[in-house]
């Protein structure tokens, strides 16, 4: 179990419970992952769960901050524990692989809009694009 699991979920609100506890500390480890994968791993840890089950345990962990979801683009909602720091994420268009990316410094393109339209503004998410190590390799192999 990772530390703090229970103290996490008891500071925010939520009863501690075996599922709960599971995919917090499987998402620990697989960071993205789909609610299906998280699905998948838990079973290995609690035996038998029910997908809403863990549905209802990544949409209230995420509620209350514990967890991030993405949506990328075409592909389905990855969660993660890393919350509350702004950063970004690389995206593969083959694979759907997904990797952090530390928010820039500095310059950086794009992250001002140019008109807020009476927003107030407290963060950017930005997803990049392209193919990770792998998808390329293969793509270069001959057929």
């Amino acid at each position: 179990m990772t530390p703090g699991s229970r103290e996490l979920l008891k500071g925010v609100g939520l009863r501690v419970t075996a599922p709960r506890l599971a995919v917090l500390d499987w998402l620990a480890g697989h960071p993205h992952a789909t609610a299906d994968q998280v699905a998948g791993g838990i079973r290995e840890r609690l035996g038998s769960v029910s997908t809403q089950a863990v549905y209802d345990v990544l949409n209230a962990c995420e509620r209350t901050g514990l967890l991030r979801r993405i949506e990328p683009a075409g592909h389905p909602a990855r969660y993660e524990t890393r919350t509350g720091d702004n950063h970004h994420h690389l995206v593969c268009r083959t694979c759907g692989r997904t990797e952090d990316v530390d928010c820039v410094h500095g310059a950086a393109p794009c992250l001002e809009p140019s008109d807020v339209a009476g927003f107030a503004l407290d963060e950017a998410e930005i997803l990049f694009w392209g193919q990770c190590p792998d998808c390329r390799t293969a793509e270069e192999r001959p057929a």
